[in-house]
Parts: structure tokens; sequence; C-alpha cells
């Protein structure tokens, strides 16, 4: 803390629920060396209120204690000394050293040298595409396995740590005031896909052994494990029909580039738009989705899936999917037919859990969201399956624990198979459109005032269809 510029301990504030002293701080140019250095006096002549003077003061002294404490602890640890004998022994000691350590990576940590294009990008202050933003979130997780020396289980303040690193050096990114919590899900969402093929780490293991495999990732037995030779084979034997041609080149270096953890995004791009004629016939000649799939990958992940949809369209699905329940959101949860839904219920009861504005918000979407079938009175089973099973074949949403900031899941499944996991409640409603689109998929009656009333936004109709 002492070496924080002004704008960090603005954000500081901030994630404290202090913003509206932001403004007299950075008038003032409070550094972090000078909020320390604060006495009572000062912060009365700094803050108007006393309910935010208390909190303030209560902060300050809070984190002058601990670093007194781990000051003594250092101390102690250094000499060994007979007075501290529960310092130097056992629990106690390991717990010190993961403290120190966590305390020296938070003081250490710098942004990654981002490569040419993604600095290109940066420099620009545009919101990056979703391309990039892949690109951008594999550096992060990459480098923080370095800064971890080689652990793929960061913890909540680490990815704390980035993510705030990331916003104070690229504000824009912030997305007025959503960004963090979306870069955070972001993030942890790529360390569970490097993970997921690992076996024979010890710490993945572990945490299987700890918490259970998730359902849907459990691997098949050794016995039955596709190896590098079989997979190379496979891919041959697919793409045998199209031997010889240049699509079957493209083709093959897609389903190849698919299998590694360090992806060539641009030219996944370039090669996808080369490609595009023959996905498109397969499509519209009814070929078997899990045949599509198998020689174009790259549409199971979220990002692609949206730039088929523009390339389709030319519309952004995602940014107009955030900006529909970023409007409607407050409209549909205050419609007398959602009251007594089970998860409006649900939402107001974790509405009272947490003051963050962003997490306010973003639970609000995810139930306006979830509850757009209940507002047309169609058939929500055909929409999301919330906790629940995935029944149906048709595009449909599974989501595990809609309101749990740390452990809620979505996922796209079709034909009863999971598509892609997705980040969050914005990301799954633009992936449900898109998949009728992009799959060529009939809309069932039962959904389908749900899906053209959000159509005839992503679309901008001139009458687009109103809210009842």
């Amino acid at each position: 803390m002492e070496s924080w510029s002004v704008e960090q301990v603005c954000s500081w504030l901030r994630q404290r629920n202090l913003g509206e002293l932001v403004p007299k701080f950075r008038e003032e140019e409070v550094t972090g060396a000078a909020l320390l250095a604060l006495n009572d006096r000062m912060v009365q002549q700094l803050v108007k209120k006393i309910g935010h003077q208390a909190v303030l003061m209560d902060l300050i002294n809070k984190y002058q204690q601990q670093k007194n404490r781990l000051e003594s602890l250092t101390c102690c640890c250094e000499t060994a000394s007979p007075k501290c004998p529960e310092v130097v022994s056992g629990k106690n000691l390991k717990s010190f050293f993961a403290r120190y350590k966590m305390s020296q990576w938070t003081s250490s940590y710098a942004l990654p040298d981002f490569p040419y294009d993604v600095k290109c990008t940066l420099a620009e202050k545009k919101c990056p595409d979703h391309s990039m933003r892949i690109r951008i979130i594999e550096f992060l997780q990459a480098d923080m396995t370095k800064y971890l020396e080689g652990s793929l289980y960061p913890n909540s303040q680490q990815y704390n740590i980035v993510v705030n690193a990331l916003l104070q050096a690229y504000p824009f990114l912030d997305e007025d005031g959503n960004g963090f919590l979306l870069w955070k899900r972001a993030l942890k969402d790529r360390f569970k896909y490097v993970r997921r093929p690992i076996e024979d780490d010890e710490q993945v293991l572990r945490n299987k052994c700890k918490f259970g495999h998730r359902r849907g990732q459990t691997r098949k037995s050794s016995s039955a494990e596709n190896k590098p030779d079989d997979i190379q084979v496979q891919v041959e034997e697919e793409s045998v029909h199209l031997e010889g041609s240049a699509t079957d080149v493209h083709i093959k270096w897609l389903q190849q580039e698919y299998m590694k953890t360090q992806r060539n995004w641009k030219e996944v791009e370039n090669r996808m738009n080369v490609t595009i004629e023959t996905r498109r016939k397969m499509i519209s000649d009814k070929a078997p989705l899990k045949d599509i799939l198998r020689l174009f990958p790259f549409l199971r992940c979220p990002y692609q899936l949206f730039r088929e949809f523009q390339l389709l369209t030319h519309m952004d699905i995602y940014k107009k999917t955030v900006e529909i329940l970023e409007i409607y959101s407050e409209n549909i949860l205050s419609l007398y037919v959602v009251r007594n839904n089970p998860i409006n219920i649900m939402l107001q009861e974790n509405l009272k859990r947490h003051t963050e504005e962003d997490i306010l918000k973003y639970m609000k979407m995810t139930a306006a969201c979830l509850l757009l079938p209940v507002v047309f009175g169609d058939d929500s089973s055909l929409f999301a399956a919330v906790n629940e099973e995935v029944k149906v074949a048709t595009p449909v949403l599974e989501v595990k624990n809609p309101f749990d900031v740390n452990s809620c899941e979505f996922a796209l499944y079709i034909d009863s198979e999971e598509l892609a996991q997705l980040d969050d409640c914005t990301m799954a409603l633009a992936a449900l459109v898109a998949s009728f689109h992009v799959f060529d998929i009939p809309c069932p009656k039962r959904i389908h005032r749900t899906l053209s009333f959000l159509e005839s936004l992503v679309f901008e109709v001139r009458s687009p269809a109103s809210l009842p």
C-alpha cells in the first residue's frame, strides 16, 4: 500500500464502497503513503460523513495492525527466538510463509509484455473484440502461472490483484464499471480450461479428489483414451472425403490447432473465413451437428460462435445482448408475473447478502435473463435448465448456482450435449440466440415469443416486440 499511486488508492476506495470519496482524494493527490499517514484530524477535513470517517480509519488501522504483526512474525522467524515458539512450529510456520509469499507476490506483480497486435489494440483505447479478449486472458493466465511457480490454482486475492492491475493500466476495459467481474470470471474460466485435460499433476489430482469431477468432464479410462497418434489418424479419416483439396488442409489445421492450449487466434479466424462456404453447405444440407463440430471444433468457442453470427448477419450479438439486459432488467423484475417465481425469490434472498454495486447489477441481469420466458408465457424448460439436467434437444442453457458469484456456471447444450461453457448470463443469452441462426435450427413454438422479442432487438427491427 505504501507504494500505491493516487489512482490505486481511488480503486481501493471503490472496492470498499467508498466511491464517494474518490473525487476529493484525487483532488488532494492522496497516494498510498499519504493514506497511511492520515490522522483523525486530516480524515475529518477530507471526509464529510461521520460514517465514512469511521470506516476509513478502521481500514487504515487494520492494515497497520496487520503490517505490524507481519513484521513481528518475520523478526521471530529470522531469529528463531524461544520467545515465539508458536511461530516457528509446524502449522503456524507454514501459515506465516504462505502469508509472506502472498505479500511478496502482491507487491511484485506487474502486467506481462503483451504481443504487438494486443498493444496496438490497447493503445487505441477501444474495447477489444472477443478474439482479442481471449488473447489477453491467455497471456494473463500464462503470466500468473509463472508467478505462481507453475500452480494452476490461484486464490481469489490473486485474481483480484491481476484484474485490478489490468484495469488500472487500461481503465477503458472497465466498461462503465462492470468490467472487473467479467474479466475475473474470464480469467478463472481460462484456468479451469487449462486444468481440464491434465490428469497426472499432483495438485490437480488432489483437488479432483477433494471436490469431485464436475458432471460431463470425467475422462474415459486409460484404455479408451485417444493418444496423439490415434487423434491424427482420426483427423485424417474424418476429412478423407476432402482429401487433396485446399479446404482439407484448412480443416486439418483447425482440428489440430483446437487441441493446443496456446492457439494462434488470428490464423484461426483466417481459416474459418476461408472454410465458411463448406461449413454453410453442410449446415444447409442438414448434416449432423456432431459431424460439423468434428470438422470445425472452434464453433464450440463462444467468441467464434459470435463471430460466425456476425459474418452471417453483420450484427455484434454479444454487444446487443449486453444492451438488452442492461435496459430491460429492472423492467422485467418489476413485473407482477415474475414476483412469486422461484428464480425471483432466489434473487431477493441473495441480494441481501451483497452490497457491491457490480455484483448486484450482475445478479439482476442474470435473473432477468432467466425470467424472460415467464414474462412471455413460454416454456422455461426450452430456454434454461436451472440447477437441473438438460432434457431437450434444441439449443438450451444449463445454469448452475446462478446467483453464487464464485460457483455459478453457464453452458450451452444442443442435442442434449454440451457445446460450450460460458462466462456469464450475457454471454449465455447471446450464445443461445446465435446458435439457432448459426446452425439453422428451427425455433420451437413454445419458446417462439421470447426469441422473437430478443431477435427484434438484436436486428434492430423498426417496430420491435415489447414486454407484455
